[in-house]
């Protein structure tokens, strides 16, 4: 019996398509799954469901029939951006297990900052032996900006260690333990009170530079910041400006307007900058594997999509 090609299409370097390839077929064998290049005329007219890795928009071109795309990960912001047509549906990558993988990443550099290692770092280059004392937990606000599957499972884990923990979304939403602000009065008072702001929005129209200088200035003096969403939150100058003037004493940035960071960049070498090389939440080959697996199957089995993003809002 003749198996349904499902197309492969990613701008990744060739070792890590060579290993989501590997990874799919595994979890897919009652599917044929290739790289486009590889595909007769006739098996990309055929095609109704590809997967993408961050997919080149030309490619979508040549699949005249497509009707929905796979992600392969969860920011679907560039490939909403580049996508030609607006009839076709992204279906961004859900996996709970990046959720975990984000959670523990939130807690332990939450936890770097309120144990002070970057004061201690800078003590130990220079010497110096000067204990300070520690805050508990319960007295240390963490704001974390974006309330979806990434920061509520953040918000639980943080929960767990006892801190103070405040959430922002863009409209309204609850967690049990949590004090919630939503809109733009609310962004400005989740801001004033978080001695760590952790930052897990999608990266849209309306939250591009959200976090510039008038607003980075509204935070405590002393306190700091963690970006795992998107460089472009963010105003770099507004951020070094705060950094420079003790506004904000430490960022820990694993996203950047750029990446791979350009070794011109000044936070390769500022004191206040921890910087990680995109690193805090990564697709699990396996999970999402099945996921794309489960998602594809019941649309072959049923005609059922799963439930694409809002191409206006970009997530």
């Amino acid at each position: 019996m003749m198996k349904t090609v499902i197309p492969f299409l990613a701008r990744t370097d060739e070792t890590d398509r060579r290993m989501w390839l590997a990874a799919l077929k595994h979890a897919m064998p009652d599917f044929r799954i290739e790289p486009l290049a590889q595909l007769t005329v006739q098996e990309r007219d055929a095609a109704t469901v590809a997967i993408g890795a961050d997919p080149d928009p030309d490619d979508f071109q040549k699949l005249p029939n497509l009707q929905w795309v796979q992600s392969l990960w969860a920011g679907v912001e560039q490939i909403a951006a580049e996508l030609p047509r607006d009839n076709l549906r992204i279906v961004r990558m859900a996996d709970p297990q990046m959720a975990e993988t984000m959670g523990e990443a939130v807690l332990a550099w939450t936890l770097y900052l309120h144990r002070d290692m970057p004061r201690y770092a800078r003590q130990q280059s220079t010497g110096q032996w000067i204990p300070h004392e520690l805050p508990l937990p319960k007295d240390r606000t963490i704001g974390i900006l974006g309330m979806g599957n990434l920061g509520g499972r953040a918000a639980e884990k943080l929960l767990q260690q006892g801190f103070d923990v405040c959430g922002w979304s863009r409209t309204e939403r609850t967690m049990d333990g949590v004090r919630g602000f939503f809109g733009a009065e609310g962004l400005n008072r989740i801001l004033a009170i978080s001695d760590i702001l952790v930052i897990l929005l999608p990266l849209t129209e309306e939250t591009r530079g959200l976090l510039e200088r008038s607003r980075l200035g509204l935070m405590p003096k002393g306190s700091s910041l963690i970006n795992f969403a998107r460089g472009p939150v963010v105003d770099d100058a507004a951020l070094l400006e705060c950094l420079d003037s003790g506004q904000i004493d430490h960022a820990v940035l694993d996203v950047f307007h750029e990446e791979p960071l350009p070794q011109s960049s000044p936070y390769w070498t500022h004191p206040g900058v921890t910087v990680l090389p995109h690193i805090s939440g990564p697709t699990n080959r396996e999970t999402a594997s099945a996921i794309v697996a489960a998602n594809i199957t019941a649309f072959f089995a049923n005609g059922k999509m799963p439930t694409g993003i809002d191409r206006a809002r970009g997530y």
